[in-house]
């Protein structure tokens, strides 16, 4: 079952600056 992850890239590259943990997070989880 794949992630629901409906972010756009300005939410993206913010969340990879501000957080880059929960970044990875969200990528690994976008592309399971």
């Amino acid at each position: 079952k794949k992630a629901d992850v409906r972010l756009n890239r300005k939410m993206l590259a913010q969340l990879a600056v501000v957080d880059p943990g929960s970044f990875t997070n969200v990528v690994a989880a976008a592309k399971s």
